[in-house]
């Protein structure tokens, strides 16, 4: 309490308190640099200082010195505190030569040729800080972490905080993790470090949490509980310090085998392994360990922390330094290997060095202090917030020491002020500042030369500070259709990023554009290469909603220009030619980023990843999608309503098919297509229809399910309301669906009677409609269901105004487009009507014991009439969300990509889910 009575502030306690104290200098004011303290803005939670108001006053009264303070309400020790010691309260650090601050600074916000002291994370090359050091040239730079003796023992530093509030942090975080596992333990009275008023606090409940374990037991069935430490630092120390609280019993590395085996523990203690590192370190070829040779040459070593210690680690400390010249501690296949085998009880890992994607490969990135945990599947390699799902927890909050901000502060405080007081007498040359400083304001210190190849290839001007740096993201999108505005909505989010429309529909552009800030319009002929090439050189990635076949002309201008690209397309031939020349010009062409395809894959993968780690095998594969109105909007005879042009959904049911059904390959011609089509029963409630879709026998080897005669079914299809397909196919042998110019079949003043008389004629001559359509149909009016058949054909026609005498066939180069002109007037959504998204998946699984079982998982999803269709959405979302990765450069490979990977699939799926994207899956098991 001592402390924070020292620096309690007059406001807490409303008294009025401004008087600034000034003092007789004994030293030589004019011979001393003036130096400013720096507001900290990196984080809310960053309540740090570098002086505390004692040495402010020290500098003052010994040296002259004129001290500023830029003034803050978020600071431990109050501004009143720092006027007391005789500083001036100032916003312009302008008139300070030095400014002190704890993080980084703010690019925009630096201010040449000033002297800072930060830790800037920028002298091991760190590629998110190279602006920050670019900007850095300009200034001296003397960095806290290089502040070392002459045996490069760090000098001034927070490690030992860091320790204490990460081995806290840790054990609330175990806590919490044995909850979900079904634990309760006496480790879940504790609380976050920042909870303390104090160390001493905190300490005394880890002390008083031991007791409890002492007295009453950890439960037994959770095994030997052990803590193991990696490191000998400052940072292993502070954790040791919190942790040597709790009843506890040190054992050997080469002894935690033995403990986990014969079951001979102590419940009511918690065992105790620190390493070192010839304890998960060998040399490749079997010979002595040698810490110089290790430093010298860490390629001729390995890491076996996987084999030898993880196995029997309940939780991991780790405060270890990591260079990625060196082995790793953890790799993501190892942990997957342990947890494949069952010999992975990691519970969690406080990862207080915070290395990201370092010593732990699969720790990803920082945490903060509002959410400090998250969890890592091994198995799955994906990383989520299910307490009570598999996976490790991590902890690796990147600002500890803040957590403990008023101890630390003065704890760094005593270490700097010697150095400070050498500073602001103008000797630079004190042998531990010269060593801190990575830049002088005429460039990198020679020690540091190497970091301008980095400073070269990651210093592009940005805004923001540190490992926050945010550039400026330009996003091109080719098209304006219908599911652009989904896309366009969700990439918004993001401040930062701005759109250009580029459509050669310049009405429907601006409508798409009105009202959303960030975006603009280009008029834009897709075929017109130089101007196509110039808008995709002034942008980061080009989403392309243009026609399928255009798609790679506009590839070849990202290649071009190495800019990557987005589309929900399938990869045509002429696509996939293009991977080698993406890879080579280090670009991703990232396709079949929608519904079908894109959605469908994904959610496929999932399904078969999981199976496959479990080591089921996969004996049969369904699928199923359509786009459709929402039933009470399907008042029509075709059950369909569209939202674009018809052609496509026309021609699409027209393809050829191929799949595989109990046992044997089946090939339809696209001519009978339609005729294929079968009742399916997805939900009891939708009266659905399918047809086969394409070439589904591709997929055995695009999913990876293995040699095709091993699978008894793969299919693929489209879904429809029953009905449907029966119409249609009629249409197409009435010859309704030509997609060739017929000289004399539409003339300008034909009627649609008079037309659809000359397609249904026989060579007997015109006969009445309803024989002429029976025998274009091949049915015979005698028998009572192809009497329904035509019925319902003409019923339809009906509907369609195709038997109208006054309806005029419209000018059209093809039958088809002409009855397209027909359906899209008739069929289309009216206000207030939605429409409907159907996705389902089956998939048989035979496991290694003989069971067997049946997956399913689908997608229901309705259109929401005042905003976007479902059809939209889940175009849209898919290609926005793969935007959203490359931009984020979780998608790094190169070249022609789909979805059919988990680096794409996974974080695609968990951000569709928080669009409310969600499947419903389920499992049957047999017998």
């Amino acid at each position: 309490m001592a402390l924070y009575a020292r620096y309690w502030s007059p406001r807490a306690t409303g008294l009025a308190y401004k008087r600034q104290r000034h003092y007789a200098s004994t030293g030589t004011s004019t011979s001393s640099l003036t130096i400013a303290i720096r507001r900290e803005d990196k984080s809310r939670w960053e309540r740090r200082v570098p002086l505390i108001p004692d040495h402010v006053e020290r500098l003052i009264k010994e040296l002259g010195t004129t001290v500023y303070v830029q003034p803050s309400t978020r600071r431990v020790i109050p501004d009143e505190k720092y006027e007391q010691a005789g500083a001036i309260l100032t916003d312009d650090l302008s008139v300070a030569d030095v400014v002190v601050a704890v993080k980084e600074v703010p690019i925009d916000l630096l201010m040449d040729s000033k002297t800072y002291l930060f830790f800037s994370h920028t002298h091991k090359g760190q590629t998110y800080n190279m602006p920050l050091l670019k900007k850095i040239l300009k200034i001296r730079l003397i960095d806290y972490e290089l502040m070392t003796d002459e045996n490069k023992k760090r000098l001034v530093q927070f490690s030992k905080f860091a320790g204490y509030a990460g081995m806290i942090d840790g054990l609330h975080g175990l806590a919490h993790r044995l909850l979900c596992l079904g634990y309760g333990t006496p480790f879940l009275s504790m609380g976050m470090s920042y909870m303390y008023r104090n160390l001493s606090d905190a300490r005394l409940d880890v002390t008083r949490t031991g007791l409890v374990i002492a007295d009453d037991g950890l439960q037994p069935e959770m095994g030997p509980m052990t803590f193991v430490f990696t490191g000998d630092g400052h940072v292993a120390r502070g954790a040791l310090h919190v942790f040597k609280c709790l009843p506890h019993e040190w054992i050997s590395p080469n002894d935690l085998k033995s403990l986990w085996e014969t079951k001979s523990f102590n419940n009511h203690k918690v065992y105790a392994c620190q390493l070192k590192v010839q304890d998960w370190i060998v040399r490749k070829d079997g010979g002595k360990f040698d810490r110089a040779r290790y430093n010298e040459h860490p390629e001729e070593f390995t890491s076996v922390f996987h084999e030898k210690i993880a196995p029997y680690t309940r939780m991991l400390i780790n405060g270890i330094y990591w260079d990625p010249r060196f082995p790793r501690l953890l790799t993501s296949q190892q942990a997957r290997e342990l947890a494949l085998e069952g010999r992975l009880p990691m519970l969690t890992i406080a990862d207080i060095s915070c290395d990201i994607n370092g010593s732990i490969e699969f720790m990803s990135h920082a945490t903060s202090t509002d959410s400090p945990f998250f969890l890592y599947d091994p198995i799955r390699q994906i990383e989520h917030n299910n307490s009570e799902a598999p996976g490790v927890q991590i902890m690796s909050v990147d600002i500890l020491p803040t957590e403990m901000p008023l101890e630390s502060s003065e704890h760094f405080s005593n270490a700097l002020f010697p150095y400070i007081k050498d500073l602001v007498r103008g000797n630079f040359e004190h042998p531990v500042l010269k060593r801190a400083t990575i830049t002088t304001t005429e460039g990198l210190v020679p020690k540091h030369a190497k970091l301008e190849q980095n400073i070269a290839r990651y210093g592009n001007p940005v805004y923001g500070f540190g490992a926050k740096v945010r550039n400026p993201r330009k996003v091109l999108l080719l098209g304006s259709g219908y599911v652009s505005a989904p896309l366009v909505d969700y990439l918004l989010r993001e401040p930062r990023t701005t759109i250009t429309i580029a459509s050669n529909t310049k009405p429907e552009a601006h409508r798409l554009a009105a009202g959303r800030q960030g975006t603009q319009v280009a008029p834009l002929d897709v075929h017109d290469i130089e101007a196509l090439s110039t808008l995709v050189a002034g942008h980061d990635v080009v989403v392309s909603f243009v026609p399928a076949p255009l798609h790679p002309l506009v590839a070849k201008s990202c290649i071009q220009n190495r800019k990557h690209l987005v589309t929900a397309s399938y990869v045509s031939p002429a696509m996939a030619g293009l991977d080698a020349q993406a890879k080579a010009a280090d670009v991703t062409l990232l396709n079949e980023m929608g519904l079908d395809p894109g959605i469908d894959h994904m959610t496929a993968m999932r399904i078969f990843e999981d199976v496959r780690n479990q080591g089921g095998r996969i004996t049969s594969f369904v699928s199923w999608c359509g786009g459709l109105p929402a039933p009470e909007a399907s008042d029509n005879p075709l059950g369909y309503k569209f939202s674009w042009s018809p052609r496509g959904v026309l021609t699409a049911g027209m393809n050829d098919a191929k799949f595989k059904k109990s046992g044997k390959i089946v090939e339809v011609p696209g001519i009978t297509l339609l005729g294929t089509a079968v009742p399916v029963s997805i939900l009891p409630g939708f009266a659905l229809e399918g047809i086969p879709n394409r070439d589904s026998l591709k997929y055995s080897d695009v999913y990876g399910l293995g040699p095709l005669d091993e699978l008894d079914t793969l299919f693929r299809g489209t879904l429809r309301y029953q009905g449907y397909s029966e119409l249609m196919s009629a249409f197409i042998r009435m010859g309704l669906l030509e997609d060739h110019v017929t000289a004399g079949a539409i003339s300008a003043d034909v009627s649609w009677p008079g037309l659809l008389n000359r397609l249904v004629q026989t060579n007997s001559g015109v006969m009445d409609l309803r024989q002429s359509i029976a025998i274009k149909l091949g049915l015979d009016l005698s028998d009572s269901s192809s009497n329904a058949v035509v019925d319902r054909v003409i019923s339809a026609l009906k509907w369609l105004d195709i038997l109208t005498p006054s309806h005029s066939v419209p000018a059209a180069s093809t039958l088809l487009d002409a009855f397209c002109a027909v359906l899209q007037k008739k069929l289309f959504y009216g206000p207030g009507e939605r429409d409907m998204v159907v996705m389902h998946h089956e998939v048989c699984v035979e496991w290694q014991n003989g069971s067997r079982d049946k997956r399913s998982s689908t997608l229901v999803s309705y259109g929401d009439p005042s905003g976007y269709s479902a059809m939209a959405r889940t175009v849209g979302l898919p290609a926005a969300i793969g935007v959203e990765l490359i931009l984020n450069h979780t998608i790094t490979r190169r070249g022609v990509v789909v979805p059919m990977s988990r680096d794409v699939y996974e974080p695609t799926l968990h951000s569709l889910e928080r669009e409310n994207v969600k499947f419903t899956e389920k499992i049957c098991i047999d017998g």
